[in-house]
């Protein structure tokens, strides 16, 4: 007896006129999408307006707590490389559940906590549980849709990757003027449990159950065909490079914007909503051209504004000094730029990979994450923070050009490459 087709992907039959019914609409993939994005960026930066109250209650040093965000960084890159290939062998759903529960256990551990030691040992979990979002999100989207849609729900979703970061210091800091730090921490388990709780009952499984591939060889072999991809590592590298200079914003502009420029954490996290509102109007500007000109061809556009906000950065900076406007403002007009840049990239690097899509999302995810995480420490060792925000945010933006300029020449592969 022949098997049944998997309802996994929207490409026609050929021998049918008709193209199957997605699994689930395009918004509401877009909205869980969305969630599962969210939980990473947000996890990341929702706590760093209460950093030096965290000092204070554990009686440590601002270089010990620091590495409360090193810690997270690195957990959520190196699971990236471990969460997308298994939900390419046994499901998004059970993956997603799993690590999501490992996520609720590290806010639960903050909560308890009563050492910095705790505290890091439960960031880096929180780190490990929040990688699956990002990776699978994006898997997910190449599941169930193939066309134009695609490009649309990354566009959206990728609203989040960028906003998330700019847009939770605020509800940070407005937060711990009412409440203890560790109520951040408070909201973070209950988005985990908002996850669990859509993943249970919205999500649907978008792939046919195959632990063949968990199989070491067959993962190695997957990243082997991913990293000898040119193809696939440029357009992963142009996303990464450009996203991962907005990451490293999260240790630099605290100590620029409160310490040298003197804003109060409050301030400090309404001054982000700047940055969120940029990528914000660049995302709608995308929607309303993509029918028009296309995905790809507003990768040049979006690469231009970048590199106009890293000349304006260098150029007010050396001007004028660090103050709000000099800094916030390269970066808003930076951060619309990235707005043309993401749908693309991140929808081309996906596309030629139909049995790995998990994999090829969660190495995409690692890339930027090391990118953001390799930025962050490159940061620490200038002792100036306004000068290391002036070298490494342009440096990253030209890489990022740079690394289009060679894809653009690249034969796009065949939608067949498996392992």
């Amino acid at each position: 007896m022949s098997s049944s087709p998997t309802p996994t992907t929207q490409e026609a039959d050929p021998l049918s006129s008709t193209v199957p019914a997605p699994l689930m609409s395009e918004l509401k993939v877009t909205l869980i999408g969305a969630l599962l994005i969210a939980v990473g960026p947000v996890s990341m930066v929702l706590y760093t307006p209460a950093l030096p109250d965290i000092v204070r209650y554990f009686g440590t040093t601002g270089a010990m707590v620091q590495m409360t965000v090193t810690l997270y960084f690195g957990g959520f890159a190196l699971t990236q490389l471990i969460c997308g290939p298994i939900s390419d062998a046994i499901g998004r759903r059970p993956v997603i559940l799993t690590f999501m529960s490992i996520y609720l256990v590290s806010c639960i551990m903050v909560l308890l906590a009563e050492s910095i030691e705790v505290m890091l040992a439960a960031r880096f979990l929180q780190g490990v549980g929040a990688a699956a979002g990002m990776a699978i999100a994006r898997a997910i989207v190449r599941d169930v849709f193939t066309d134009a849609r695609a490009v649309r729900i990354m566009n959206l979703m990728g609203l989040f990757i960028a906003i998330a970061p700019a847009a939770a210091p605020a509800l940070g800091g407005l937060t711990i003027e009412f409440a203890p730090w560790k109520t951040l921490f408070a909201l973070m388990a209950i988005m985990g449990v908002g996850v669990i709780g859509v993943t249970i009952f919205s999500l649907r499984e978008t792939i046919t159950r195959d632990v063949s591939r968990l199989r070491p060889r067959a993962l190695l072999a997957s990243y082997r065909t991913l990293l000898t991809t040119p193809y696939f590592m440029l357009a992963s590298l142009v996303v990464a490079l450009s996203i991962g200079a907005v990451y490293m914003l999260a240790t630099v502009l605290p100590f620029i914007l409160m310490v040298r420029v003197g804003l109060s954490p409050t301030a400090y996290g309404l001054s982000q909503i700047l940055q969120a509102g940029a990528y914000i109007l660049g995302a709608l500007a995308v929607q309303t051209l993509l029918p028009r000109r296309g995905a790809d061809a507003l990768v040049p556009i979006g690469l231009a504004v970048v590199i106009a906000g890293c000349i304006a950065l260098v150029a007010l900076i050396a001007l004028f000094g660090p103050t709000f406007l000099t800094v916030m403002l390269p970066i808003a007009v930076y951060s619309f730029g990235i707005a043309f840049i993401m749908p693309s990239m991140l929808t081309n690097s996906l596309m030629p990979f139909p049995s790995m899509a998990g994999a090829a999302s969660a190495l995409t995810a690692f890339l930027q994450m090391a990118a953001g995480l390799i930025s962050s420490a490159l940061a620490a060792a200038f002792a100036n923070p306004t000068v290391s925000l002036a070298v490494l945010m342009p440096a990253m933006g030209v890489a990022s050009a740079l690394c289009w300029l060679y894809w653009r020449r690249l034969p796009a592969p065949g939608l067949t490459i498996k392992t």
